[in-house]
């Protein structure tokens, strides 16, 4: 009986070819930073009020001002094909059925257009990895906003790719029949790390936002964030939103949890843009902490990629249901009836 994400993991890790499971479970280097962003919600404890009428707890909230059914949003995870044939149109389903967002990585194996038509009524945001090439970046954004997403997501903590150790000593490759279509070029080679690196163009600097801000209409949310400076800086530059987030492990080794680094940027901004934030969340009860420390609401990556890998849409939907009720039981507990009611009074650390 699969009862948590943790048992969705284990029975993915059953499933899936070893290569394909390490690629999304591993992190880089010594995955010091991988392990921590789990470790990181056992350092705060809650204080829950009692005798508080919790007869009705109810989930939704709003991010970028439009209501979702709970504060979790999928987050962007590339080559989902790998954990299931149906790849990224079964997890934008599942997420249309329980009423949240599914934001689809640039490396997916569907166009934007695709991925729309595939799962109507999904509400979608786009992340963006900024290819070198800058009029294929332009038509691809201009194809997010035709196809009907909400917000697009830039990656900021990519200018190379991490060190993954994980997929160099499985040799891991992409399969032939695994298109990218959202990039320009190919990552079907031998030197897989290296190609990856070349999706992006690591000469950005702040002053390319204000080009990004005149080619994509839509709102435009900075992930990657891991300071204060840095989340002013992203105001100061037009951003909606910030996503507190190491990439889930995957870049930079001996980074800070992201957890660890959210108050620190929920205290510089105040409430200038929404923050949200992502990595290791693992239960409903850690989106409640990440709620009382500031974040608006958080993304999940993995825990859909194993309900992917066990079941299809319809392993996702389960994944996304029972975090949403663990948020419920958590709130009723806390004596909260519903997210916004959970405030820093709601925790203290251990």
């Amino acid at each position: 009986m699969l009862l948590n994400v943790g048992d969705y993991e284990r029975e993915a890790e059953r499933l899936l070819d070893p290569g394909a499971f390490g690629y999304f479970a591993g992190g880089a280097g010594d995955e010091l930073t991988l392990r921590d962003n789990v470790e990181a919600f056992s350092r705060w404890q809650f204080r829950p009020r009692v005798l508080v009428d919790v007869g009705e707890v109810t989930t939704p909230t709003t991010v970028l001002g439009r209501e979702i059914s709970m504060p979790l949003l999928v987050a962007p995870t590339a080559f989902q094909r790998l954990a299931h044939p149906d790849g990224e149109v079964a997890t934008a389903r599942a997420a249309a059925e329980v009423g949240t967002v599914m934001c689809q990585s640039t490396l997916s194996s569907v166009t934007p257009a695709e991925l729309a038509a595939a799962a109507p009524g999904t509400r979608l945001w786009f992340q963006l990895y900024w290819s070198s090439d800058r009029g294929f970046t332009a038509d691809l954004l201009a194809g997010v906003a035709e196809a009907g997403f909400e917000a697009v997501v830039f990656t900021v903590d990519f200018p190379a790719a991490g060190r993954r150790e994980r997929d160099l000593h499985a040799a891991f490759t992409l399969p032939e029949d695994l298109v990218t279509p959202n990039i320009p070029g190919s990552l079907r080679r031998r030197d897989f790390h290296t190609a990856l690196g070349e999706i992006v163009d690591p000469t950005l600097t702040w002053r390319d936002l204000e080009w990004l801000r005149e080619a994509c209409p839509l709102p435009i949310l900075l992930k990657g964030i891991l300071s204060g400076e840095d989340a002013l800086l992203a105001a100061e530059h037009g951003a909606a939103g910030v996503i507190v987030s190491n990439h889930g492990g995957r870049q930079l080794d001996g980074v800070a949890a992201s957890l660890d680094t959210l108050p620190e940027v929920v205290e510089a901004l105040g409430d200038r843009v929404e923050v949200l934030v992502d990595g290791g969340v693992r239960r409903g009860t850690d989106v409640l902490k990440a709620l009382a420390l500031g974040a608006r609401a958080v993304l999940v990556g993995r825990p859909p990629v194993w309900g992917l890998a066990v079941g299809g849409q319809q392993g996702v939907r389960e994944v996304l249901e029972l975090l949403r009720a663990e948020i419920a039981l958590g709130l009723t507990h806390l004596g909260c009836r519903s997210p916004a009611e959970v405030t820093r009074a709601q925790v203290k650390p251990k």
